[in-house]
Order: structure tokens, then C-alpha cells, then sequence
């Protein structure tokens, strides 16, 4: 189970990397059941990425998958072609989103946005790593 106090560790040590790149960024973190627990916007992020953080937690923890490896996998002519349309739209392909594991159960996840693929995966992986 993810509690508060967990998801704000998570969340401040994500915030922590994300200032050390300069790049301000929304950082939610979902429990088991998808469910919002905590959501954080840095100063300076944008507005438009509070749903897709959310949104990516939610992905990472509905399919227990990191969304840089889905979205690799969602492509054209790929298995899951097509799921970002699935889940009333609540699905998000993007890099940013990574299971949270608790003695190898997926037990949440931490959704990132606000920068490139590269540097909200770098953020969430620093907020994952807070957890484990």
C-alpha cells in the first residue's frame, strides 16, 4: 500500500532530480489501484501536464509497465497498437510513468511531466528509487 508519507518521499526525491536538471515538472504518485495519492506542481511547470502525470501513474500502474516501454510497444504494427485510445482516454504513451514495487508486487506508480521523454523517465526513476 502506498501512504501519504510514501508519496511524498517519492515526490520529494523526484523534485529533488528535477531541480538538478532545471526542468520544473508535475509528479503524481497512484496507489495499487490506480487511484491518485499526491500531486505536486513545481513552480514554473505547465498547466498542461498536471493530467498527463497523472494520467501517466495511472497507465504504469493499470498495465504494471514503465510508459516508455509501452509506448515502444504501442507503435504501428506493434501488439498494443492502439491503447492509447483505451481507458476513456485515461492512457498515456509517453516516457514519465514507472511501477512502484514492493517485494516484487506493483503495489503503485509515479507519473512524471513537464520535460522530454527522456528527462521525465530520468525524474520518475529518481522517485521510484525513493520507494524501493
Amino acid at each position: 500500500m502506498i501512504t501519504l508519507a510514501d508519496a511524498r518521499r517519492i515526490i520529494a526525491a523526484a523534485e529533488k532530480k528535477a531541480n538538478k536538471i532545471k526542468q520544473p515538472m508535475n509528479i503524481a504518485v497512484a496507489d495499487s489501484g490506480g487511484n491518485l495519492v499526491a500531486h505536486v506542481r513545481m513552480d514554473g511547470a505547465w498547466i498542461g501536464s498536471i493530467d498527463i502525470s497523472i494520467k501517466k501513474a495511472y497507465t504504469s500502474r493499470a498495465f504494471d509497465i514503465a510508459t516508455k516501454d509501452l509506448a515502444e510497444h504501442s507503435q504501428s504494427g506493434n501488439q498494443f497498437f492502439g491503447i492509447h485510445a483505451s481507458n476513456g482516454g485515461k492512457i498515456m504513451i509517453f516516457a514519465g510513468g514507472i511501477p512502484l514495487r514492493k517485494d516484487g508486487v506493483v503495489v503503485g506508480a509515479i507519473g512524471v511531466s513537464g520535460g522530454s521523454g527522456e528527462q521525465d523517465h530520468a525524474v520518475a526513476e529518481a522517485g521510484a528509487a525513493a520507494y524501493a
